[in-house]
């Protein structure tokens, strides 16, 4: 994923969650807000009571991949923080991008209805 879509700022993070909308299930939260660039960008947190460094960083690396994968083919000019939960350790890849990208689109959908 190209560095332009990537949210790395504490602040940005941190207002994200306290005052954007979000959608969930139960392995992932993900809050969302519009933003004024032609494209979308994510941020990615997992949190320590996930696991040690690996299995964090691990969880990071596949939700990249399907980031990358999703953001070729579909854009909606959002901001999205991805929250991973402790119940995500127990799918593989492709239930893990099955999930995130249900919610990915669910987002769209409630953006094209505002």
């Amino acid at each position: 994923m190209n560095k332009k879509y990537i949210i790395k700022e504490s602040k940005i993070f941190n207002d994200m969650i306290a005052n954007c909308s979000k959608v969930m299930n139960s392995y992932f939260i993900v809050f969302y807000t519009k933003n004024s660039f032609p494209y979308n960008r994510y941020g990615i947190t997992v949190g320590k009571k996930i696991g040690k460094a690996v299995t964090r960083n691990r969880l990071k690396r596949q939700v990249r991949a399907i980031l990358s994968a999703y953001q070729k083919h579909c854009s909606f000019h959002t901001d999205c923080i991805i929250m991973v939960r402790k119940s995500s350790l127990l799918l593989n890849f492709s239930q893990l991008e099955q999930n995130l990208t249900y919610l990915l689109n669910k987002i769209k959908e409630n953006q094209n209805e505002a």
